[in-house]
């Protein structure tokens, strides 16, 4: 398969123009007429996961997070990107991301089915045109009633995580949830206007995490990767099941940090 014909599948799921403004997805390296049969899959775009996806010899690197935010005005190994993508085009590797335009069309749902809540509503509305309503994070009601205690090892269970850290009484009880994953601390005050109990999602710090819990809202903070990385099997998933013969390769799930 041809870059250009995956990109248009995967844009088919995750329109660009859903992205925010200040993000930076699509192709970022690499050629539209590049044939594709092996495509490594991973968060980010990181030393080890390039390396792993050269050592494979993948044709295209698929990440959620883009290496690229910023203009880059020299590409030389004096830096982390510049390394990269000199690996990436050495090889002849396409690079693509899917960031908040995913987030958008993809992550928010995602998480939402995986907490099995109803009666969905978006929290935080990005992308209006006509009919069309879309955005970051989803808010709807748990399955049943929970505690705060309750609902943090079901969304350990249910996202895969070994640790998360909450704000609150872990006795409160909660009814309605929102979820946002990566980096929430932004998306507290859509939670509260929207009548969330409690607000799942990470990198919450310390003062958005008691102020929260002042107004009214609990947090489980489930780590930025600990939500994210269930990008990695979703575009399995949906790249197989849209092109059987690709071969897909997904990096190791692992944690960017150690709690010691």
């Amino acid at each position: 398969m041809k870059c250009q014909q995956l990109i248009e599948m995967l844009e088919e799921l995750s329109p660009p123009q859903y992205a925010l403004d200040w993000d930076n997805v699509g192709l970022l390296a690499g050629r539209r007429d590049k044939e594709i049969g092996t495509i490594y899959i991973a968060l980010d775009a990181t030393d080890e996961v390039v390396k792993r996806a050269v050592t494979a010899g993948a044709d295209m690197l698929l990440t959620h997070h883009p290496l690229i935010f910023k203009p880059v005005r020299k590409i030389n190994s004096d830096d982390f990107i510049g390394r990269r993508l000199l690996q990436l085009i050495r090889h002849d590797m396409v690079y693509y991301a899917m960031h908040t335009n995913f987030d958008v069309m993809g992550m928010a749902d995602a998480a939402a089915e995986s907490l099995n809540l109803r009666d969905i509503d978006i929290l935080d509305v990005t992308f209006e045109k006509g009919d069309v309503r879309e955005g970051i994070g989803r808010t709807g009601r748990l399955p049943r009633i929970m505690s705060l205690l309750e609902l943090s090892e079901y969304v350990k269970e249910r996202f895969h995580v070994a640790h998360v850290r909450i704000y609150g009484d872990p006795e409160s009880n909660l009814e309605r949830a929102a979820v946002c994953p990566g980096s929430g601390k932004s998306e507290i005050g859509h939670a509260i206007e929207a009548g969330a109990d409690v607000l799942i999602t990470g990198d919450i710090e310390h003062h958005e995490g008691i102020d929260a819990v002042a107004a009214g809202l609990t947090i489980i903070d489930a780590g930025h990767y600990g939500i994210e990385k269930l990008f990695v099997e979703y575009m399995k998933d949906y790249i197989l099941d849209n092109a059987k013969d690709l071969t897909i390769l997904t990096h190791p799930e692992e944690e960017p940090f150690l709690i010691l």
